[in-house]
């Protein structure tokens, strides 16, 4: 049954609440109509009582009370005060209507009027079918057990009483149907801002628009839609945002060892080479893979890391194996030396290997590719934290550039000879800093660069 009622439900917002209007209204109009009707039931019933007693009154007045018996006066109108009229004195029938049979439903109820004490009044039913109002009205005088009961047909009545309940019936409907009606072209209207504002958001959603609802000019329930709807909206394009950003960062750190693979495998197949070099290319290619798996592994774990915890990424690694092992494979050209200087042959950081090479990689690539003759990594442990400070002597960053040196996708140079995406600063700050650490660049310094990371001591 509650499956079938389900089933049958509206199934849009409009036609539900239209729904919920049409009931409420339905019970509040069968309310009203069984109220309405019923008191015009008992109004109709106090009219014909009245009616009786008015007829009673006339017809005391041509029964004589003064002696010691009952006597019935004759009058011009006597006829017509007759019809539907018993008069009875102490149980005794002193007349009666002609056409009324002395045995019968109403003679019946004429002796139950007679023996009480008092006015009283009941209804019967007599042949046909037809309801009678029967009442009874004492007299003064005489013996005092004088009494005239009267009748009066109720068909009318009743019929007055069916049309104004058919009458009542048909309002209704006409008022039901109305309040539908009116209903649903109401919720329409109310529920149209509604429709503009989803087909907004989802445009707006679909295009990555910065427009938004706002409070403006809105009631109440819409500014409270509109606001969440503003906060969904930013959600959106904050996931997306994420979403081309760690694409973006996965193609940007997994071009280089993509690029040894293909330059590896182009130099194998120029000419047929022995086992042993075979076995080199073979080596460098799986190293590079492995680099690879590493990258993706670390950029989602931090991925998942921050979306779950910011501040939870486990794990140490020993600073001076790591940045040895990154200068042995930096690939730097034959002019430029490479160089790791530390205070300290133990220096641990509070972040995995993988995450210390992802951070420091942009900073080593570029200043490796920009340096005239050296390149120098040193690492030294400060209260706290690490430092590891990345110098080379090269050109340096154009000070008009400072300011948008780590925006993802920009580029102090976009014909400098390379295909940089300008992501690699931004990736390593981003990464420092969702492990509580930061990456800067020594404006100061000359000549060169000089980029300063500080870690979290392990």
């Amino acid at each position: 049954m509650k499956g079938l009622m389900t089933r049958l439900a509206p199934r849009t917002l409009r036609g539900r609440l239209s729904l919920v209007a049409l009931t409420a209204a339905s019970l509040l109009m069968a309310v009203l109509t069984v109220l309405f009707n019923v008191t015009m039931d008992r109004h109709l019933r106090h009219q014909a009582d009245d009616e009786l007693r008015n007829r009673a009154a006339a017809v005391a007045t041509t029964v004589d009370t003064s002696g010691s018996h009952v006597r019935v006066l004759e009058t011009v109108n006597d006829r017509l005060l007759d019809t539907n009229v018993w008069i009875l004195d102490g149980g005794r029938l002193l007349e009666k209507p002609p056409s009324a049979a002395s045995a019968g439903p109403l003679s019946r109820a004429v002796d139950g009027l007679a023996a009480q004490s008092g006015r009283a009044c009941t209804t019967v039913t007599a042949r046909g079918d037809r309801p009678v109002r029967l009442c009874s009205e004492p007299l003064s005088g005489g013996s005092g057990g004088a009494v005239v009961v009267t009748a009066l047909d109720l068909g009318p009545y009743r019929s007055s009483a069916d049309t104004l309940l058919l009458g009542s019936l048909v309002l209704d409907a006409v008022m039901l149907l109305c309040t539908y009606m009116l209903t649903r072209l109401s919720v329409a209207r109310a529920l149209r801002p509604v429709r503009v504002m989803t087909d907004q958001a989802t445009q707006w959603s679909a295009v990555h628009s910065d427009d938004r609802f706002g409070a403006k000019d809105h009631p109440a329930e819409l500014t409270r839609l509109g606001t969440s709807l503003d906060a969904l909206l930013d959600r959106i394009r904050t996931a997306l945002r994420y979403e081309q950003q760690l694409t973006a960062e996965l193609s940007h750190e997994l071009r280089t060892p993509l690029t040894r693979i293909v330059t590896e495998l182009d130099w194998w197949r120029r000419r047929p080479r022995s086992a042993e070099e075979t076995r080199a290319i073979q080596a460098v290619i799986a190293e590079a893979a492995q680099a690879m798996r590493l990258i993706c592994d670390t950029l989602l774990n931090d991925a998942r890391e921050s979306a779950r915890n910011p501040a939870a990424v486990p794990g140490t690694s020993d600073v001076v194996s790591v940045l040895g092992r990154m200068i042995q494979h930096a690939g730097t050209p034959d002019q430029v030396h490479g160089v790791v200087e530390a205070e300290s042959s133990v220096l641990e950081v509070g972040v995995p290997p993988a995450l210390l090479e992802r951070i420091v990689s942009p900073l080593l690539t570029n200043a490796v590719r920009y340096a005239r003759s050296s390149v120098k990594v040193s690492a030294r442990g400060i209260p706290g934290a690490v430092r590891i400070d990345v110098v080379d002597d090269g050109p340096g960053v154009p000070q008009t550039f400072i300011a948008e040196l780590f925006q993802p996708g920009r580029r102090a140079d976009a014909d400098d000879g390379h295909d940089g995406a300008g992501l690699g600063l931004p990736l390593a700050r981003r990464l420092a800093r969702a492990v509580g650490g930061e990456v800067s660049y020594d404006s100061a310094h000359a000549p060169g660069a000089k980029f300063t990371v500080s870690l979290p001591a392990g």
